[in-house]
């Protein structure tokens, strides 16, 4: 059971709702729903559900990740996958997944680094040329070197904090309140009472919201990293 506003973000919890097997199955229905327009008829519930894939694929279609090969089938996938896991967190006693750095960054770490190595591939002179601004004074150009380099390095960091951040800082508020509802349902008068349910009601209505948002920044960073791989 849960102890503090803090076990939500620990996946030995063993209750009904946090078993592993159950969370895969609810990905793979979603999946096939998502999926389904291969064996059943178009329909207004079929768009509904297609409707973030043309999203995301529309960002893609306007940056140079559109020319690389399987790229865009990735980061639609990878942005289903980040509304499934970040919507799943919400519901009470599922182990919010994206609330961890662990997981975030080994959703981000792949893609910027397959992005990097395809780019020093194909080429290298390319990939070493964009460390360095155009037109800088020539006595700034080994600091320049190094500051783009950190730059370069620590955007996968950026990115998995991003959506760690925003995603635990909502759960830690919707516990707190959660907190304070169950033990008002006794104490507090029958106005906090109401008020109490107004604002957890809003606030997860918001959450809801932020959940979506940070899945769609998370995919557009990875599809603006591919604007920085080698014109070949």
């Amino acid at each position: 059971m849960l102890v503090d506003i803090f076990s939500s973000f620990d996946d030995h919890n063993f209750v009904f709702m946090s078993f592993y097997m159950l969370m895969w199955l609810c990905t793979l229905t979603v999946i096939v729903l998502f999926n389904m327009n291969y064996w059943v008829p178009p329909s207004r519930w079929s768009f509904f559900l297609n409707t973030p894939k043309s999203i995301i694929m529309s960002q893609l279609a306007r940056s140079f990740g559109v020319k690389l090969g399987g790229f865009i089938n990735v980061v639609s996938s990878l942005f289903l996958l980040l509304i499934l896991l970040n919507l799943m967190g919400l519901i009470p006693y599922v182990f919010g997944v994206t609330t961890h750095l662990a997981v975030s960054l080994s959703l981000g770490l792949p893609l910027w680094l397959s992005l990097i190595i395809s780019g020093a591939i194909h080429s290298p002179s390319s990939a070493a040329a964009s460390l360095l601004p155009g037109g800088a004074p020539a006595a700034l150009n080994p600091f320049l070197v190094l500051v783009e380099t950190v730059s370069l390095c620590v955007r996968p960091i950026t990115l998995s904090i991003r959506l760690v951040a925003n995603m635990s800082a909502g759960h830690i508020v919707l516990g707190l309140l959660g907190t304070y509802l169950s033990s008002g349902l006794f104490i507090y008068p029958t106005m906090a009472v109401a008020a109490l349910i107004f604002i957890q009601t809003f606030y997860f209505m918001f959450e809801i919201g932020v959940a979506l948002i940070q899945a769609y920044i998370f995919s557009l960073l990875v599809t603006l990293y591919s604007d920085d791989h080698p014109n070949v």
